[in-house]
């Protein structure tokens, strides 16, 4: 699958809320004609539905007189595609109920800053374990499932149209020694190779660069080619995942990425740190 249902989803709510605004309805307006409840109107347009379907999409476009034969079947189309299964649905039971897997299947540009790991997607199957195994997941099938998980996450970076993937590392992710020398070493190296690929940029924030915009934390922006999709940015907390979408949100950590990103080695500069540090090993 080349697209999310997840992301369809909410772009299916966002073009319906728009439809009712310009037609000047209110949700209950909308809710009488058609003999529904409200609340399945504003959970429709607050994307808080799980299977649309296109029953309800096709009399939602009857009453906002949407009559053009094109645009109806595009919003069709969207619901269909919202009902499909994406992979990580089968990874649940260590993905959790929402997953960035989700946001990412769709996304145009990635741009991640990560303070003091490898982020996923550029993970090798060992470092991943290491990871797992330092925040005390010990039990072996749970951590052979989140590897498998964590390397079909890095799928999308094969395909024949994949996303543009920006990182920018805090040093401090490349000193730690996660999982040995041994593992530290292939995984250094494994980024070097990466780096290589024309849709793949890292760089990498020197200690000597000090305090800098994003010491609060680690985060991750999603830009989708649809601009209906708007942009999505992800913030993990120790109390769980954040996906924040409001304007001033989004714009608040691109100006942070962007502070970080003037910070850091160029790309050429961070592959010659990169191989130096793992020579190192």
């Amino acid at each position: 699958m080349t697209h999310s249902p997840t992301v369809r989803r909410r772009r299916l709510s966002a073009e319906l809320l728009k439809l009712r605004t310009n037609v000047g309805l209110t949700a209950d307006e909308v809710a009488k004609r058609l003999e529904w409840t409200p609340s399945k109107v504003t959970r429709i347009e607050r994307n808080e539905w799980k299977l649309p379907a296109v029953r309800d999409i096709r009399d939602l476009l009857d009453v906002y007189g949407v009559t053009d034969d094109e645009h109806r079947e595009a919003l069709f189309t969207l619901a269909r595609e919202a009902r499909q299964r994406g992979w990580w649905v089968d990874y649940q039971d260590v993905l959790g109920p929402r997953s960035v897997a989700e946001f990412e299947a769709d996304a145009a540009h990635i741009h991640m800053y990560e303070a003091l790991v490898i982020p996923g997607l550029l993970q090798t199957a060992d470092y991943a374990a290491a990871v797992f195994r330092g925040g005390q997941v010990l039990d072996q099938a749970f951590v052979d499932r989140a590897i498998a998980a964590r390397l079909a996450r890095q799928e999308i970076l094969e395909r024949d149209n994949p996303p543009y993937l920006w990182v920018i590392l805090d040093e401090a992710a490349l000193r730690k020694k996660v999982g040995g020398a041994a593992v530290m070493r292939d995984q250094l190296r494994h980024i070097v190779e990466m780096c290589s690929r024309p849709n793949i940029a890292v760089q990498v924030v020197p200690d000597e660069a000090g305090a800098h915009a994003a010491m609060s934390g680690s985060f991750v922006i999603y830009e989708y080619a649809t601009p209906e999709d708007g942009t999505l940015v992800y913030v993990e907390t120790g109390i769980g995942d954040l996906f924040l979408e409001r304007p001033e949100e989004v714009s608040r950590y691109t100006v942070k990425y962007d502070h970080v990103r003037a910070l850091a080695l160029s790309e050429e500069a961070t592959v010659a740190h990169l191989e130096s540090l793992s020579a190192q090993l």
